[in-house]
C-alpha cells in the first residue's frame, strides 16, 4: 500500500515549531492582549477616575488595582477576539504575525490565558472598586469578544458602529470604579470615544479593504466603497468635533481643553478632508486618529490637574 507523502506535514510543522522558538513564550501572551490598544485604554480608564473626583480624593488602591483589573478585563477580550478571528488573521498581512496564525500558541493555551486574566481582574475589580464597576467591564467583555468577533463583524458593513460601544467603555469604566454610578460626565467620555471610533477604524479599513475583501468580512470600504467611507469619516469627525466640547458646556472642562480640543478636531477633520480627496490619506488619518485621543484626553487630565489645589 502506498505510504502517504509526509511532505505537507512537514511544511506546516516546521514553520509552526520555529515561531514557537522564535522568542519567549512569555511575549506571545503580552502580544495576546493588544498592549498598545490596551495601553491606550488603560490611559482613558485612568482619566475617567481622575475627572470624576477631585485627585485626592481617589484612593490609591481603586487607581493601581482598578486600572490593572480593567487591563487584565480587556487583554482577556483581545485574546478571546484573537481566537475567535484566528482563521481570517491568517489571510491578512496586518495579523498574519499574529501568535495563533504562526502556530506561537495553539488554541487551548490562548483560552486558558483569557479565562485566567478575566477571572483574576474581575477578582481585583470586585476586591477593590465595586460591583457595578465589575459587571460593566465583563459586559464590555461580552460585547467586544461576543456580540462584536462573533456576530457584528461579519454580519454587518455598520459592525463597528454598533460594536463600538465595548471599546467606549474604559472611561466610563474608570469613572463608576471610583464613585460607582454613572454620572453625566462619565456617559460624555463615552460619547466621545464612540463616536471617535468609526473615523478612526473606517481609515485602516480603507487602507486594508482589499485585506478585508479577501477575508469575506463586510467592512463599509468593502461593500460600499471608498468615497462612501471616506464622506462618512468626515461625517463623523465633524459631529466628533462638536462633541468634544460638551464638556466645557457641562463645566467639566475650561478654557485650556476647550483651545485644545478645537485645535485637535480642526486637524482631525482637516485629515478627513484629505480622505475623500485621495485614498492615501487613509493611514495618515489612522495614525492621527490615535495621536488625537490620547491627545484630546492628556488634556482633559492635564487641566483637571492644573486646578485640583482649588477645588
Amino acid at each position: 500500500m502506498k505510504q502517504p507523502d509526509a511532505t505537507p506535514v512537514r511544511e506546516r510543522l516546521v514553520p509552526m515549531l520555529a515561531a514557537r522558538a522564535s522568542r519567549p513564550a512569555w511575549r506571545e501572551y503580552v502580544a495576546l492582549t493588544k498592549p498598545r490598544v490596551v495601553g491606550l485604554m488603560c490611559f482613558t480608564v485612568l482619566v475617567g477616575m481622575l475627572l470624576a473626583r477631585p485627585v485626592p480624593a481617589v484612593p490609591w488602591t481603586v487607581l493601581v488595582f482598578g486600572v490593572t483589573g480593567i487591563a487584565l478585563v480587556a487583554g482577556a477580550a483581545a485574546a478571546l477576539n484573537h481566537l475567535i478571528d484566528r482563521h481570517v488573521d491568517a489571510v491578512m498581512a496586518r495579523t498574519r504575525a499574529r501568535p495563533l496564525p504562526r502556530g506561537a500558541l495553539g488554541v487551548r493555551e490562548v483560552a486558558l490565558f483569557a479565562v485566567a486574566a478575566c477571572m483574576l481582574g474581575m477578582c481585583l475589580l470586585l476586591r477593590f472598586t465595586n460591583p457595578l464597576c465589575s459587571w460593566l467591564s465583563l459586559a464590555s467583555l461580552v460585547g467586544y469578544a461576543g456580540i462584536y468577533s462573533l456576530y457584528l463583524k461579519r454580519a454587518t458593513p455598520q459592525n463597528i458602529v454598533i460594536g463600538g460601544a465595548a471599546g467606549a467603555m474604559p472611561p466610563l469604566l474608570g469613572w463608576v470604579a471610583v464613585t460607582g454610578q454613572v454620572e453625566p460626565g462619565a456617559l460624555l467620555l463615552f460619547l466621545i470615544i464612540f463616536i471617535w471610533t468609526p473615523p478612526h477604524f473606517w481609515a485602516l479599513a480603507i487602507h486594508r479593504r482589499d485585506e478585508y475583501a479577501r477575508a469575506g468580512i463586510p467592512m463599509l470600504p468593502v461593500t460600499h466603497g471608498v468615497a462612501h467611507t471616506a464622506r462618512r469619516v468626515l461625517g463623523y469627525a465633524l459631529v466628533l468635533w462638536a462633541v468634544t466640547l460638551l464638556p466645557v458646556g457641562i463645566g467639566m472642562s475650561g478654557g485650556f481643553y476647550f483651545a485644545a480640543a478645537l485645535l485637535l478636531g480642526l486637524r482631525f477633520v482637516l485629515h478627513a478632508i484629505a480622505l475623500c480627496r485621495n485614498v492615501s490619506a487613509a493611514m495618515p488619518t489612522f495614525r492621527y486618529s490615535i495621536v488625537y485621543l490620547a491627545a484630546l484626553f492628556a488634556a482633559m487630565l492635564l487641566e483637571h490637574l492644573m486646578l485640583a489645589p482649588s477645588t
